[in-house]
């Protein structure tokens, strides 16, 4: 017999591993003095992910362009880690659990499934891409989510006829406003545009009479950012769009709101905490993992979202890549729980 391969035989290996390494360090006195500029590093990428909070909008908007890819920092973690193993540096490896700690502080619940059971509103949204090759497609793949109100954004003149009849069998209600559009299997009404400063419609409001009563649903697509060498992270626009976005949402008088869209930025940007602070993310109470949607080929930041004030989210998923540069992102509600 080989004794198998189970844990029990690799955790041994590991174990015997580990001895080893330390019987190659013991007795070196350099072990502590080596490694010090990795040290050094750990500590700085521990303090920026713990005061990120800190770190100035005044030059380049720095401060939220660290927020957008904070999760992704945790990676320098095992490189930390390999080149304190590499160097024999103990100092580096105990400056390695810094970063670690701080990293699992932020974002380990995410690591654990908080899916559940029930609900009794499923809702989705999507950026489209006003150049989406295959718009019909589009339609039937997120009409096939099962979602009772879907949100579409991104949408061009000439592709809302072709939306509206794909989505025609398959919702009753629908409405469109400017470049963002809702549909639904409920009533609507209340239907009117939202002014989030920029001169053109891009998000809108409509009341969906639910069996469990009304909902008032917010659509909207905030101006996109991008990242120059000279100017930085270019999100001035944004910003005043989400503060807008934001007010209108605080003087919504139904108790229950829904908001659907792309954000064009993440729960963790102070900019748009006009919103963030009013309203839970569904993906953050009830999803599984980052719940990432853009850029679609590979997912990077959760820029599309469902966010909800007066309802209980019960679960958040991203659905199958379509023909847009977006992934979809659906969402199963208790609309009897607040």
């Amino acid at each position: 017999m080989d004794g198998g391969s189970g844990p029990g035989r690799r955790g041994a290996g590991l174990r015997r591993l580990a001895r080893r390494v330390l019987a190659g360090w013991r007795g070196d006195p350099r072990i502590w003095r080596r490694g010090l500029v990795t040290a050094a590093a750990a500590v700085l990428l521990a303090l920026v992910m713990l005061l990120h909070a800190r770190i100035p909008n005044r030059i380049g908007n720095l401060g939220s362009l660290t927020e957008t890819f904070l999760p992704w920092f945790g990676l320098l973690v095992p490189v930390l880690l390999a080149v304190a193993l590499l160097r024999r540096s103990a100092t580096a490896l105990i400056a390695v659990l810094l970063p670690a700690l701080v990293w699992l502080n932020l974002f380990g619940g995410l690591l654990t499934g908080k899916q559940a059971a029930g609900g009794d509103l499923t809702v989705a949204t999507h950026n489209v891409n006003a150049d989406n090759p295959d718009p019909v497609g589009t339609a039937r793949d997120v009409a096939a989510s099962g979602a009772d109100v879907l949100a579409l954004e991104e949408l061009t003149s000439s592709a809302v006829p072709v939306y509206e009849r794909a989505l025609a069998s398959t919702y009753r209600y629908h409405a469109v406003q400017g470049t963002v559009g809702l549909w639904s299997r409920y009533p609507l009404s209340g239907v009117r545009p939202v002014d989030i400063r920029l001169g053109w419609v891009r998000a809108m409001r409509a009341t969906v009479a639910t069996p469990q009563g009304e909902i008032a649903v917010y659509v909207a697509h905030l101006p996109s950012v991008r990242v120059k060498l000279a100017a930085g992270f270019t999100a001035r626009q944004r910003d005043t769009s989400a503060d807008a976005l934001g007010e209108a949402i605080a003087d919504e008088r139904l108790r229950r709101v829904i908001l659907l869209g792309d954000a064009n930025g993440t729960m963790n940007d102070r900019a748009l905490n006009a919103v963030t602070s009013q309203m839970r993310s569904t993906q953050g109470a009830a999803g599984s993992g980052f719940g990432f949607s853009w850029p679609a080929s590979f997912p990077m930041a959760r820029i599309d979202q469902i966010l909800v004030r007066g309802i209980e989210p019960v679960s958040s998923w991203s659905l199958p890549a379509t023909g847009s540069d977006h992934l979809p992102v659906a969402a199963r509600l208790d609309l009897t729980r607040s």
